[in-house]
């Protein structure tokens, strides 16, 4: 087994053991509300970062580039309450005419 499927398999075993700490720690015991609400939170604020990484980010630096300018765009439009597909079609729009200038 050569050292990449070792580490897949190690990380594979640590992820198992990870999703299954959970239920066997709690034993069916509820969470906190205050747990709960920031559980709740955990996903959008997730989704926001990963969202600004992939906007912002080249490498190491902060770009801004037609990347930005499509995001705002789709913002925009889900703003003004439109479907979440014209929402991305305005964006592919504005990012490629911006990239075309």
């Amino acid at each position: 087994m050569t050292r990449v499927w070792i580490a897949v398999v190690i990380i594979g075993a640590a992820t198992v053991a990870l999703k299954a700490a959970g239920p066997v720690l709690l034993g069916g015991r509820e969470l906190p509300a205050r747990v709960r609400a920031l559980v709740g939170l955990l996903a959008p604020a997730l989704l926001a970062a990963l969202v600004v990484t992939q906007t912002l980010a080249s490498d190491r630096h902060v770009v801004v580039d037609a990347r930005l300018a499509g995001v705002a765009a789709a913002a925009a439009t889900l703003r003004l309450r439109a479907p979440i597909l014209v929402a991305v079609a305005v964006a592919a729009a504005v990012t490629a005419a911006i990239r075309a200038l």
